[in-house]
């Protein structure tokens, strides 16, 4: 490793100097950014929104004397992933957080069309491309860490969330499939499958949730995971529904997640068009 050591409070390995986190002006990709300042990390934030990206980098300099750079662009669209890779060439990033994204609810052929593919190039898409260039880097500098953003979603079909669980599937799926390939090149890479998270997600996804989780409890977790685990369930919310889902048929995982999902999507056809997203 080149750069800075900056240790995960004595149980994880040590990634350089600098973090990148996609999100970051919200929910789960502002709380990763916030833990690893807190961790001694540099910072490259990312999101469309500039002020909120400005604002954060501000607090955490106050706070932690970090040194923040700020991107703004829209990972829905190739450009700004190439915004992305091209403007952190000649940084010596080691560890990438790939936290943004969003969902819609309801029935899927009942939303928007554009809405639904722009997710896909969100979840999807994106996530792809800064893991197959950050992954390059890592190797070539002889490691690095990766966090994939999955969710407990992205174990089985769900009824009136079937697109959004789709591209959680995809990012699992992935993540899986790179950890082995990598591991000789010395990059970590962890899932992250959280449950109902309070970090504004069913707010843009037009859902309900009574019970959740604080995204800061996510960040911590995953972190700790990483170097450690394959995939990470952080907070009680997911690990309770790991284990009510232990040994259960993957037809009766759709069909528990539909009544859940019933209970929670208030999603319309005119809804999901104004979702926002980071």
């Amino acid at each position: 490793m080149t750069g800075v050591t900056n240790l995960f409070q004595g149980r994880a390995p040590a990634y350089g100097p600098i973090a990148l986190v996609t999100g970051a002006s919200d929910g789960i990709g502002r709380a990763f950014a916030r833990e690893l300042a807190r961790r001694g990390y540099d910072l490259v934030l990312v999101s469309r929104r500039k002020a909120q990206l400005d604002a954060l980098a501000n607090e955490l300099h106050l706070a932690n004397r970090t040194h923040c750079t700020v991107i703004a662009a829209d990972l829905g669209r190739p450009e700004g992933v190439e915004a992305v890779l091209a403007g952190t060439a000649a940084s010596d990033i080691g560890l990438l957080v790939a936290a943004a994204g969003f969902g819609t609810s309801g029935i899927f052929i009942d939303q928007p069309l554009d809405a639904e593919l722009d997710m896909i190039d969100v979840n999807c898409r994106a996530v792809a491309a800064l893991a197959h260039g950050f992954g390059r880097r890592f190797a070539a500098r002889g490691g690095g860490g990766i966090v994939l953003m999955s969710s407990i979603v992205g174990f089985q079909g769900v009824p009136r969330a079937a697109n959004y669980a789709a591209t959680k599937a995809f990012v699992q799926s992935l993540a899986e499939g790179l950890r082995p390939e990598l591991a000789a090149k010395r990059v970590d890479i962890v899932a992250c499958a959280p449950g109902p998270i309070g970090s504004g997600f069913a707010a843009r996804a037009n859902m309900v949730m009574d019970r959740c989780d604080p995204p800061d409890i996510v960040a911590a977790e995953t972190l700790d995971a990483l170097g450690h685990k394959g995939t990470v369930r952080p907070g009680r919310l997911a690990k309770l529904l790991e284990a009510a889902f232990t040994g259960m048929p993957r037809w009766g995982r759709v069909k528990i997640m539909a009544l859940v999902m019933k209970g929670m999507a208030r999603g319309t056809s005119g809804a999901a068009a104004e979702v926002p997203r980071p």
